[in-house]
């Protein structure tokens, strides 16, 4: 099964990737990591997107809808996680984890049983991202809604995207996901 995740940074992609690699046995790739081995790879859209990159300048959306063109085609589906940029910005400047782990934890949504302590393994280790601050997350939403969200388009004239609520409880953004991918599984 081949699907693409969509939507700005804290929307859920990464829990939802996670939850579908568990059910489906899938592999996970970011773009990042595509761009990553074209470069590596030394194909020609790698040349290009490294000469872009070692510029210092972020890859443009034609250089990443070139690489993903051929993928296309096997393709099952494109999942929008659509969300709203102002509780976006609360979900992101809340949340934090745990250094020794990775478990993940929230202000608001998520405290862990013991403040401090990670329920996981126990560490107090609980670190926070420096990027996860109001400032950056505003400018990361404006590089998404320039940047990604114009592909959205794209892939509804391809008629691969379909869009759930990513503002919805994770249960239910994945049972959205899981409704998506029943025909195709």
């Amino acid at each position: 099964m081949n699907l693409i995740l969509l939507g700005p940074p804290g929307a859920g992609k990464g829990t939802q990737a996670k939850r579908l690699q568990d059910k489906y046995g899938i592999a996970q790739i970011s773009t990042g990591d595509m761009l990553r081995a074209e470069v590596a790879a030394g194909t020609p859209i790698g040349r290009e997107a490294k000469a872009v990159m070692e510029a210092g300048q972020l890859v443009s959306d034609d250089i990443l809808v070139r690489m993903l063109g051929s993928r296309l085609e096997k393709l099952d589906a494109v999942i929008e996680l659509k969300v709203d940029d102002a509780a976006l910005v609360e979900r992101i400047g809340g949340r934090y984890t745990c250094a020794k782990c990775g478990a993940g934890y929230h202000d608001t949504f998520q405290k862990p049983a013991k403040a401090g302590i990670c329920d996981v393994c126990g560490s107090h280790e609980i670190t926070r991202r420096a990027d996860d601050n109001r400032e950056t997350v505003a400018a990361r939403l404006e590089a998404y809604h320039r940047q990604t969200a114009p592909l959205l388009p794209y892939y509804r004239a391809q008629g691969a995207l379909q869009t759930v609520d990513g503002m919805a409880d994770i249960d239910e953004v994945t049972r959205q996901i899981d409704a998506i991918l029943a025909p195709v599984s």
